[in-house]
């Protein structure tokens, strides 16, 4: 399953500034393609790129061309894709993403659509936070080195450049500042303001914006089948963000298993079971930090929900119908009298986290402190 600019979600007026850049030969070398989570960044560079390697279609890449064919399967000798990654057991301490190609481009194969927990479920990381190292530069500087294989232009996909190293981002800045022929940068970022400034400086920004309501309408009943009223609940609520509303309408495996350590936690906190709040941290111990870092991000998403579903207002509720089957009869217990002191338990134990803190103790002491905040109603 290729990308193409007709397999973005909407977005046409991003797509139409790109496609004239390049029939005009007036594409920047260095592209920072950014804006809001879900809106279909990567989906964009991609398709961007199979347009200038394809080099036949016209407004978009032909999708039977011999180049096409190869991009259709990520294969393309000259398209080069950098992203995050983890050091593998008995491995070397600083991989390189071509080390992952397979992974990549199977989770690729699904769509370009996917999420950073997406990703970081595919690696499998275990403790490791995942991120592009400093060998990385070298990797792209020996490929941009050789002439392109298919004669045309080279394409540097840069997935998340914020996960980089500021050794490697120094390194990678002197390229940018001395690209080789025909070589375009194409850097996907959720996070810009985390990548070096020079860095920043030496591309030219490309904003997307959230998907408009009526295309995700559109593609939620393409895509996803569903009925027109369905199609229109779901775009309304995720607001643009194509991620959303794939988590709306179903649950990964790691987060039913969030929502049931949350469930958990709250339900112990609330009948005060000291010796359940036990085993609960020792098995939220045994996750893993960066699980345990993306279990406290969403139980912060949680308490914000089950506050707003207070409200009675359905279209600025975000969660699936797992998550609300629990939160009907939970929400009344989060309110303006706790609900600021939960997020910062909350936020407290993932600073914790972050710093090393023993997990045992940083959940226990957690869940003890939010016996008083549930209760408080």
């Amino acid at each position: 399953m290729g990308v193409f600019f007709k397999d973005v979600i909407g977005q046409r007026g991003v797509i139409e500034q790109l496609r004239r850049s390049v029939d005009s030969n007036r594409l920047a070398h260095a592209l920072l393609i950014t804006g809001p989570r879900g809106n279909g960044k990567l989906a964009i560079a991609i398709a961007l790129a199979n347009y200038l390697l394809c080099g036949k279609g016209q407004g978009d890449a032909c999708g039977a061309c011999p180049a096409c064919v190869k991009l259709k399967k990520f294969i393309h000798s000259d398209l080069h894709f950098v992203f995050p990654v983890k050091k593998k057991k008995g491995g070397s301490d600083n991989p390189v993403s071509d080390d992952y190609i397979n992974e990549w481009r199977e989770i690729l194969s699904k769509g370009a659509y996917f999420s950073y927990d997406d990703w970081l479920e595919k690696l499998d990381l275990e403790n490791q936070q995942p991120m592009i190292y400093e060998r990385e530069s070298a990797e792209i500087l020996h490929k941009l080195s050789m002439q392109a294989r298919e004669g045309g232009w080279k394409v540097v996909i840069i997935w998340l450049p914020e996960k980089m190293k500021e050794v490697g981002s120094n390194k990678l800045l002197k390229i940018i500042e001395e690209p080789p022929k025909d070589t375009l940068f194409l850097l996907v970022s959720e996070e810009p303001d985390k990548i070096i400034a020079t860095i920043q400086s030496r591309t030219q920004r490309v904003e997307v914006p959230r998907i408009a309501q009526e295309d995700m309408e559109n593609a939620l009943q393409a895509r996803m089948g569903l009925t027109f009223e369905d199609a229109k609940m779901i775009a309304q609520q995720s607001a643009g963000n194509w991620e959303q509303a794939e988590e709306l309408l179903s649950l990964s495996e790691d987060k039913a298993r969030y929502l049931e350590f949350f469930m958990q936690l709250m339900r112990v906190a609330y009948a005060r079971d000291i010796r359940a709040m036990k085993t609960w941290s020792e098995q939220v111990a045994a996750l893993g930090r960066e699980r345990q870092k993306r279990l406290l991000d969403y139980c912060q998403r949680m308490i914000r929900e089950n506050f707003i579903m207070n409200f009675k207002e359905e279209s600025m509720v975000y969660m699936s119908q797992a998550e609300r089957n629990f939160s009907v009869r939970f929400s009344p217990f989060v309110n303006e009298r706790n609900i600021f002191g939960i997020m910062e338990e909350l936020s407290e134990a993932q600073r914790h986290i972050e710093q090393n803190v023993n997990a045992k103790m940083v959940f226990f002491d957690m869940s003890l402190r939010m016996i008083v905040l549930i209760k408080n109603r």
